[in-house]
């Protein structure tokens, strides 16, 4: 009998230290193996107003990269290898969203990091981790958004052609490995500065992200593509080179990712989302593909209305997860949150507009009429991601998911969605009612 009790209790030891080693390996970047004490949260209670302008100035930086991407595929769309390649278009919108989401995904986990006190005692483990898990998501999604840009440019037209398909490919690849590793850089160096300016880098972290991915991405992939374009018809060699390189970086990189403890549970549940978000920003590509095809004024306008509410919805989900984990009530956290973001909509995006307008670019006249439309689409689009993301972060904690990983992929890639349905639908009303745009459809 006490044989049976001393098996029943040694099973019970068995199944009790299974459980807290498993716990531990899913929440590594929270209590690392060697860590015997709970980490130093600095970042306990934070002034609304003081937060306010954090969020605000790091819009408005964000926000002026993304008028500058807006203006650049305002020019881009012009040149030969989007007229002569369309599936290019369809190719902006997934890749520019994967670019965005993996950069603000790093940002959110190491703002979490950084409130969980692990820049202090494990950066480089932290930076070494990192780098290899978001080299290694980009180049496989990258292809994967190339892959769905050919299918989708492929089957309504019933034809496929193996030198687009190749320099789509290519393009893309190359494009995400190298921004990949420079942003990459680049936001380790925003959260470790915020950190020791004692700035919330969950204030100001994924917009930078965001912002600096539209910009990079969008200038890498517009000046790979010509270069390959000029080399159509004549060889197959180059491109192929950079997609063989990219799939021995694929499981080089995805294997240091494996065995960094900060990294492992990403690389373990940041696969769905990514690519479930390239799904859900391609089919907004195919939106652009038809309205800019209409509406030349269109193109100037999409990745700003996108880049800002991905931004804020982005900010909304960094806040909430970084208050579940650190054990705040993310109740009074979030409420304040969700209402500064509302109120920055109006002055953000009137000051995008108008900077656009004053450039002349977007082929599309200021008037009052054409404010209230892009407003309405703007505030509709917002209200419905920082619902959606109230849900969904708090959903995918209840089932132990880490929204770091998983949240802000599946948010963005929505904001793409409904910023390009909304616009395009913005749009069609002002040539509907006739609004006195010579140039609203040129």
């Amino acid at each position: 009998m006490n044989r049976i009790k001393s098996n029943s209790n040694s099973r019970m030891t068995r199944t009790s230290e299974c459980s807290s080693e498993t716990e531990v390996n899913s929440n590594a970047y929270r209590l690392v193996a060697n860590d015997t004490k709970p980490p130093d949260i600095k970042y306990g209670k934070e002034n609304s107003w003081f937060a306010g302008v954090q969020m605000f100035l790091s819009f408005l930086l964000a926000g002026f990269g993304m008028v500058a991407a807006s203006l650049l595929l305002d020019v881009v769309q012009h040149w030969i290898v989007f007229k002569k390649v369309s599936e290019v278009y369809i190719l902006v919108p997934a890749l520019l969203g994967l670019k965005g989401n993996l950069e603000m995904t790093l940002a959110s986990r190491l703002s979490t990091n950084a409130h969980l006190g692990h820049l202090e005692t494990s950066l480089g483990s932290l930076v070494m981790g990192n780098l290899c898990l978001i080299q290694c998501q980009a180049v496989l999604v990258g292809f994967l958004a190339a892959s769905a840009a050919v299918a989708m440019g492929w089957i309504p037209k019933g034809q496929f052609d193996i030198h687009h398909a190749l320099l789509l490919c290519a393009s893309s690849v190359l494009t995400a490995s190298f921004a990949s590793f420079v942003l990459g850089l680049i936001m380790i160096g925003v959260v470790v500065f915020s950190r020791k300016l004692n700035i919330n880098p969950d204030n100001i972290a994924t917009p930078i992200a965001a912002s600096l991915g539209d910009l990079t991405t969008l200038a890498l992939l517009s000046w790979i593509a010509s270069l390959l374009y000029k080399s159509i018809g004549t060889s197959v060699i180059f491109p192929s080179i950079i997609i063989i390189i990219g799939a021995v970086i694929v499981p080089l990189c995805g294997y240091i990712a494996w065995k960094n403890n900060f990294t492992r549970q990403a690389l373990d549940e940041g696969w769905v989302p990514v690519v479930s978000a390239m799904v859900i920003s391609s089919a907004g590509g195919l939106i652009l593909d038809y309205t800019v095809s209409k509406y030349k004024g269109i193109a100037v306008y999409q990745l700003v209305i996108n880049g800002i509410g991905g931004n804020m919805v982005a900010v909304h989900a960094s806040r909430l997860s970084t208050a579940f984990h650190t054990g705040q009530k993310e109740g009074s956290v979030i409420s304040s949150t969700t209402k500064l973001l509302l109120i920055m909509v109006v002055p953000g995006q009137l000051i995008f507009v108008y900077t656009i307008g004053y450039l002349r670019a977007g082929h599309t006249s200021m008037t009052p009429t054409f404010i209230f439309f892009y407003m309405s689409a703007a505030m509709l689009q917002v209200f419905l991601l920082l619902l959606i993301s109230h849900y969904m972060v708090m959903w995918m904690w209840k089932f132990g998911m880490d929204p770091d990983n998983s949240a802000i992929p599946y948010l963005t890639a929505l904001g793409d969605l409904l910023g390009t349905a909304l616009l395009g639908v913005a749009f069609r009303i002002l040539d509907i009612i006739d609004d006195d745009d010579a140039d609203l459809g040129e």
